[in-house]
């Protein structure tokens, strides 16, 4: 789980500094590996080795929203839905984060690094290393 403080100035002027959390499950990862012929690993390799980066415009959008989530007082539950992940998306927090993901490669990687659970990984780090 990341939490990612981020600076923002509001609608009204008002400057504000708020943590919110960002997480993907293994369930969530699976899903979106087994939603991609070849998996969304290798097609998000793919769209770089071509040089199509408006192509990832939307994914960079698509995991942002399905990271983002409020955590439940007694931790137990990472609550995510549609609804939050809007009201996140009509902030200028969201717009401060689009654009540091979106336009520096090293934050990008940071904050996807961040948002897997630790043991996927070590997982992957052991096997890039092999």
């Amino acid at each position: 789980m990341l939490k990612k403080t981020i600076k923002y100035t509001d609608y009204n002027g008002v400057e504000h500094t708020e943590a919110f959390y960002f997480n993907l499950s293994k369930a969530e990862l699976t899903e979106m590996e087994l939603s991609e012929k070849g998996g969304f690993g290798e097609m998000l390799q793919g769209i770089v080795a071509a040089d199509e980066h408006t192509k990832l415009v939307p994914i960079i959008k698509d995991i942002i929203f399905k990271a983002y989530g409020e955590k439940s007082e007694d931790g137990k539950r990472f609550i995510k839905s549609p609804e939050l992940s809007t009201a996140f998306s009509q902030t200028e927090a969201y717009s401060e984060l689009f654009m540091e993901i979106a336009t520096d490669a090293e934050l990008s990687a940071a904050f996807v690094n961040g948002i897997i659970p630790v043991d996927v990984k070590e997982q992957v780090e052991a096997a890039a290393t092999k």
